[in-house]
């Protein structure tokens, strides 16, 4: 048995958590010093960098989305084809959102907030997702009965954030349901969109067929965020001094467990 085999769990995640703090506080204070170095996104047309909090629930290109009749990339998506959900039924499609975003210097690399999260394939569970998985660190992902952002669910091993190098225009889609609810992507269950999105460049298709947002919607399932860098370190440390004060919130713990599933799918990796 190795030393590290001898190491209790709960203190293993403690000195993970303490580590993973420490980088995001140092990642945070360079990223403020030098936050006009870094390669700008532009998000369609409109001109508008995109930066840290960005709130969009949204699925990069080539996802594939399980319709009535199967999956489908989610590009090829039309206005009423038919969903299967977890709260509302087989439900049709109101409005595809889209959004692109470009480098302003291709030879930087893509701002944090418009970095696609991978899931990898049974990061979640056997088989969920069953491919890879980009969205966007805002989007949620339906576990234990409530929805988490996939941002605050970020290990660094199954779940990391993907830097697409090699790729100056990434594009993103997301879908509206007539209410917000739970569809399957890759296989894995994640939100519809909540809100729609002003900013969205065909936004206008929605003004016209819908008009404008008056009332504001009710998630279908607890919604968890804890907010990134300030609260993604919170996080970690209420995660670090678990094994003594266990302070951990809800997504906290989905967090830890899925670290520890990520860590369990590695190792066996390197063994097989």
């Amino acid at each position: 048995m190795s030393a590290l085999e001898k190491v209790p769990f709960d203190f293993r995640r403690s000195r993970r958590n303490l580590i993973k703090a420490g980088i995001i506080g140092a990642s945070a204070i360079l990223a403020y010093s030098s936050k006009m170095t870094s390669a700008a996104a532009n998000c369609g047309n409109n001109g508008k960098d995109v930066g840290e909090g960005c709130e969009l629930q949204c699925f990069l290109k080539g996802t594939m989305i399980r319709t009535a009749d199967g999956d489908r990339k989610i590009e090829d998506l039309v206005q009423g084809d038919l969903l299967p959900t977890v709260f509302g039924g087989v439900s049709p499609i109101q409005w595809i959102g889209r959004n692109r975003y470009r480098k302003s210097d291709p030879a930087k690399p893509w701002v944090r907030s418009v970095m696609p999260i991978r899931i990898a394939r049974s990061a979640l569970g056997p088989n969920i997702p069953h491919a890879n998985l980009y969205i966007s660190e805002a989007h949620a992902l339906l576990i234990d009965g409530v929805l988490v952002a996939a941002g605050n669910l970020v290990n660094d091993t199954t779940i990391t954030r993907y830097e697409a190098r090699g790729f100056d225009e990434l594009e993103f889609f997301h879908i509206k349901l007539e209410r917000h609810d739970v569809i399957y992507a890759e296989g894995a269950p994640t939100e519809t969109l909540l809100e729609v999105d002003e900013s969205a460049v065909n936004f206008a298709e929605y003004l016209r067929q819908y008009g404008h947002v008056t009332t504001e919607e009710t998630p279908c399932a607890p919604l968890f965020r804890y907010g990134y860098r300030r609260g993604e370190i919170k996080s970690c440390f209420r995660s670090a001094i678990s094994p003594w004060i266990d302070r951990r919130q809800r997504v906290d713990i989905i967090r830890d467990e899925l670290d520890a599933r990520g860590i369990a799918l590695l190792r066996s990796e390197l063994v097989s």
